[in-house]
């Protein structure tokens, strides 16, 4: 058993059915996630907040303001 399991391994890794990376459906799935994230965001109204967060947390770091 657990030299059938290297073995698969292997071919997956090294061989001809091998994994070579995201294909098309995968990004287009992660485009859509951030489209949406982007979206409540902006339909929320939090862009302005998270942008003083963000800027606040700047100025804590390097002693501004």
């Amino acid at each position: 058993m657990w030299v059938k399991w290297t073995v698969t391994v292997g071919d997956r890794v090294r061989g001809r059915e091998r994994d070579s990376g995201a294909g098309f459906v995968e990004y287009a799935g992660l485009m859509i996630l951030i489209a949406g994230i982007y979206t409540l965001i902006d339909q929320l109204g939090l862009n302005g907040r998270i942008s003083q967060a963000i800027g606040n947390a700047v100025d804590d770091v390097i002693g501004g303001g």
